[in-house]
């Protein structure tokens, strides 16, 4: 059997060492997106780790990065290694019909939540940043509609306080194991039936714009907590700190957990740095919304960040750096 792998990305990583691993010479080829130069051309977001084509390289794997696999150069390079089955986690590319028309077998996608909720393009944030207490790995048939497929095999993990980069290696580990057994199972049998998806509980997980990483401080210190860790590594959640007299200055929030101190009396976004006689360490406390009716704000406290043009620090280092008064205050750069 010829397989090909499709992928992008540290997700994408594991899946393709198993395949290396399990059937050698069966892997023909690699599908990656090209590199991409300093970000600044518009690309993948992914993150990445050895790199796809690196892989390939050390196993002697041919490996081909068309800027779309979708135009006619892109299905010759994908035609000429005559592939059986096209093994897809994280490719970064909505796949045409004539491409999913090229296999002999067919094409299955290592997809990293539990379908069908969360299809889409950042399913590993969107689990975090709602609430989720647990999501997985689907392996699925493909199919033209988004992350629609029969799912062949479906496994699940715990959320703990991880975020999305921590996240998605866990899950990249299992959707690897995944991968290599639903490989095996269609080598052996050709391609099984699989389950098909309830309509019901289809939920969106569209690609993450660097937009989706401001604070809104109204919401609960808990879902803030969320969005903290949904956002890291990409694009990191942040905000503006408004001080008298001075431009907002653009802060990176890069760990903050809930403090269980409710109903400060100062605003929503308003930072109140505890004093040290008091505590055993610097603190820097700010006041979110609540969704109690009964609670009017609660708090969080932020561990790590990082201002504009300074490295990452935590906040002990930030407030002996930065003096923080009665008044100031986190928000958007400009209110609406």
């Amino acid at each position: 059997m010829k397989i090909v792998m499709m992928g992008t990305g540290t997700f994408a990583e594991p899946t393709f060492e198993a395949l290396l691993s399990a059937f050698g010479a069966e892997v023909v080829g690699l599908v990656t997106q090209p590199e991409r130069d300093s970000g600044n051309r518009r690309g993948s977001t992914r993150q990445t780790g050895k790199g796809m084509a690196n892989i390939a390289k050390a196993a002697n794997v041919a490996c081909i990065q068309p800027e779309s696999i979708n135009t006619p150069e892109g299905l010759a390079l994908l035609r000429a290694f005559e592939p059986d089955l096209l093994v897809v986690a994280a490719y970064g590319q909505i796949l045409s019909k004539a491409v999913l028309a090229t296999p002999g077998i067919g094409t299955i996608n290592v997809h990293a939540s539990l379908l069908p909720k969360y299809r889409g393009a950042a399913p590993v944030a969107y689990a975090i940043w709602k609430g989720e207490t647990h999501t997985g790995v689907s392996l699925i048939k493909v199919t033209p509609g988004l992350d629609s497929g029969d799912v062949l095999l479906q496994e699940s993990l715990d959320i703990g306080n991880d975020t999305a980069g921590e996240l998605e290696a866990r899950l990249g580990a299992l959707g690897a194991r995944m991968g290599a057994d639903v490989t095996r199972r269609i080598r052996e049998e050709g391609m099984f039936a699989g389950v098909k998806q309830d309509p019901a509980f289809v939920t969106k997980a569209p690609k993450l714009k660097k937009e989706d990483g401001l604070i809104d401080w109204s919401k609960p210190a808990e879902e803030v907590c969320r969005q903290v860790r949904a956002m890291q590594p990409w694009p990191t959640a942040y905000t503006f700190l408004h001080r008298q007299g001075k431009p907002p200055m653009r802060v990176i929030v890069n760990s903050a957990v809930r403090f269980p101190v409710n109903e400060l009396s100062t605003g929503i976004g308003h930072v109140a740095a505890l004093p040290e006689k008091a505590h055993p360490k610097l603190q820097l406390i700010v006041i979110t919304g609540s969704n109690h009716p009964e609670v009017v704000s609660e708090t969080v406290e932020i561990l790590e960040m990082q201002p504009a043009g300074k490295p990452r620090m935590t906040s002990r280092e930030f407030l002996r750096g930065y003096l923080v008064t009665d008044g100031m205050w986190f928000g958007p750069e400009v209110l609406s």
